[in-house]
């Protein structure tokens, strides 16, 4: 018998193996991506201290697209990476949360990477 996988725990498990190997500095902070049915979340995090220091996500205001989808998931690259450059923050270490770099996470990070983060 076949068993079916469980898609969100081998999520996580992807997620815990990167998380092993990165972090988030005062100098080079964390930017980690949260992708629900729904919205696109992104955080820009310092770990050492525990904080976020930037968010962004498709409930803010200033994105006109409110779905996760590729458009919505551009203006959320833009707006973080407009965010962060406000804090001085211009190097980061990308987190993709598990998931694969693929679809609405590469557009996310390519649209960061155009508006001037660098990772």
């Amino acid at each position: 018998m076949v068993k079916k996988t469980d898609r969100k725990l081998e999520r996580t498990r992807r997620h815990i193996r990167v998380r092993r190997k990165i972090s988030g500095t005062a100098d080079c902070p964390r930017l980690c991506v949260y992708r629900s049915n729904s919205n696109i979340y992104v955080q820009i995090i310092d770990d050492d201290a525990k904080t976020t220091l930037v968010s962004a996500s498709t409930l803010d205001k200033e994105v006109k697209e409110k779905h996760a989808n590729k458009v919505s998931a551009k203006e959320v690259g833009n707006l973080i990476a407009k965010r962060a450059m406000e804090k001085k923050i211009d190097t980061v270490v990308f987190d993709r949360g598990g998931y694969i770099y693929h679809g609405i996470v590469k557009e996310l990070a390519e649209a960061a990477r155009e508006a001037g983060l660098k990772f």
